[in-house]
């Protein structure tokens, strides 16, 4: 189209300059005028006051507003590890029963499925005879002592008594060790009472995210039984560009939502931010910890997050009277009252481009690209209708 206007300006232009002649020079400039208004006519939009009436157009000022600046970054939802558990057994053995599903809540050391394995009985067995071995071994290096005393017994006899009850203690230990890793108290091990069904416990406190194993399923200390997720220590992880790093800093306050459901916000705190660049980007990894109610978050959903900086004051519109037309932004003035040929009353608006700046309490900052009188009236409300008015208008044009 701008084309076609070129080709009329200079159409007329030359049949202005054959008529009037190279020297009249003012009515030349006069024509060449009218033609550059007509150029720039797509910028404009007339509506007649009942149109305004309809559509509901509102006009105010630019106004100066104190917004809190704000910066846009992408991350994901992490638990730490620290928060995370895969719960293996201690020892192999058979799965006797599951006492949980995904999605219940456990608590630290809570049995979540039992294992049996009738070598567990082995080493129990063997701790109760170690203890009754202990106690003749204790009366034999007496006697020894005595023997010793009276000069009746010899003392390699004594050493190796001595010996011998301090290695069989040293096995008891060990395997009251081990017992005590099966979850068995050895003080109360007693040959009626030995266990050959170990509970499997958690080691912390959450929400079992996956069971893993079978019943009956035969598992050693490398299959993982249960995984247990402890959802309260959610943090953001969001990736801030090089050249915003130097904006922020601990305790910054961030909302976010979740990228493919944007409809509920969330709170998080920032609390540490990485000293290296997230592969070959130049992105940082800034950690935030996540407030308040967690219901609907799960680790890996990606977020789209606004990190809150200073308040700053600038000139501003509600966000709504900001249009954008392949990828400019303008906003509509109100120039001056024009009269149709119709006789009725009508507006004439021009579009103007500005750059969009940050966004707060339904504002947002602008910067004018083009010279404006100050107390302009600008369209506050009803934009959108404006610019297609005056996309109606261009195409009656062509």
């Amino acid at each position: 189209m701008k084309n076609l206007f070129t080709y009329i300006y200079n159409i007329i232009f030359i049949t202005v300059f054959i008529a009037c002649g190279s020297n009249d020079t003012q009515k030349v400039k006069t024509v060449e005028a009218a033609v550059h208004h007509e150029v720039e006519k797509p910028d404009i939009a007339e509506l007649t006051e009942a149109q305004i009436k309809t559509i509901g157009i509102e006009m105010g000022l630019i106004e100066q507003k104190q917004l809190t600046a704000s910066l846009k970054a992408n991350g994901v939802l992490k638990i730490p590890n620290q928060h995370k558990a895969s719960v293996n057994s201690l020892y192999s053995g058979v799965i006797r029963s599951i006492l949980v599903i995904p999605g219940d809540f456990v608590k630290k050391g809570q049995t979540i499925a039992t294992v049996s394995n009738p070598e567990f009985i082995q080493s129990q067995s063997t701790y109760l005879n170690i203890s009754s071995k202990i106690q003749l071994a204790e009366l034999e290096v007496k006697r020894q002592q005595e023997l010793n005393e009276g000069n009746a017994g010899a003392l390699k006899n004594l050493q190796s008594a001595e010996t011998e009850l301090r290695n069989l203690k040293i096995s008891k230990s060990t395997l009251a060790q081990q017992i005590r890793l099966m979850g068995l108290n050895p003080e109360q091990l007693s040959n009626e009472k030995l266990v050959s069904v170990l509970n499997i416990k958690s080691p912390i406190s959450g929400v079992v995210s996956n069971v893993i194993i079978k019943m009956g399923a035969y598992i050693d200390l490398s299959t993982t039984v249960v995984e247990v997720v402890d959802n309260s220590r959610l943090h953001l992880d969001l990736f801030v560009f090089e050249k915003d790093i130097q904006k922020l800093k601990n305790n910054q306050t961030i909302h976010f939502s979740i990228t493919n459901n944007p409809g509920k916000e969330y709170d998080a705190t920032i609390h540490s931010w990485g000293y290296a660049f997230e592969d070959e980007s130049k992105a940082v990894s800034v950690h935030a910890e996540v407030e308040g109610d967690k219901t609907g978050l799960i680790e890996g959903m990606n977020v789209t997050a606004i990190i809150s900086l200073n308040k700053v004051t600038s000139p501003a519109l509600p966000t709504e009277a900001i249009v954008t037309v392949d990828g400019q932004d303008y906003i509509f003035v109100m120039m001056n009252a024009a009269q149709k040929s119709d006789s009725a009353a009508g507006y004439i608006f021009k579009r103007i481009p500005i750059a969009r700046g940050y966004s707060d309490i339904g504002y947002t900052a602008i910067t004018l690209l083009k010279e404006t009188p100050k107390d302009v009236k600008v369209v506050t409300k009803g934009a959108f209708f404006v610019s297609a008015k005056m996309t109606n208008q261009e195409g009656h044009e062509h």
